[in-house]
């Protein structure tokens, strides 16, 4: 029997949109540097491929899977890439939801179940995210694109068990 599915989201590695600036600002400084240097052919060239190879490489990042966000009225499933593990949140642990800012920092990395601090980070893009503190004072935080749907649905689910 398969359990009612509340919210789902895929985070794409490649679409935070400061880390595509800071990529298309590097393959446009390339190109500009390919269009400078009209003596030295070897130089020109290696800008060139340079500055395709950074837009080639983020046309695939943003089809590329960070990790995936399932909330059931039980628990949560976070799953990310390829290798790594799926972490189950169970909800009948946690005792607070509050839905705020990520993050005070412009430029956040992409992280998947990073711990440090007494806090568990899952995070690919957007500006807010859904904290979850559990009985033993562990903090999960869920960056998400639809951070008030995904807090609606832990709420939800909460009130359901």
């Amino acid at each position: 029997m398969e359990e009612q599915l509340l919210f789902k989201e895929k985070q794409y590695l490649g679409r935070d949109m400061t880390w595509i600036s800071v990529r298309l600002i590097l393959a446009l400084f390339c190109f500009i540097a390919y269009y400078i240097n009209l003596e030295h052919v070897l130089s020109r060239q290696l800008f060139f491929i340079v500055g395709g190879g950074i837009l080639i490489v983020s046309i695939i990042m943003l089809y590329m899977i960070s990790y995936r966000t399932k909330v059931f009225p039980t628990h949560i499933l976070l799953s990310g890439l390829w290798t790594t593990s799926v972490v189950k949140i169970d909800l009948s642990s946690v005792v607070k939801v509050e839905k705020r800012r990520y993050s005070s920092f412009i430029f956040n990395n992409p992280v998947y179940n990073l711990h440090k601090n007494g806090k568990i980070r899952f995070y690919s893009g957007g500006k807010d995210a859904v904290w979850l503190t559990d009985r033993d004072g562990l903090i999960y935080v869920i960056g998400s694109q639809h951070p008030q749907e995904l807090f609606n649905a832990i709420e939800e689910a909460r009130c359901k068990s």
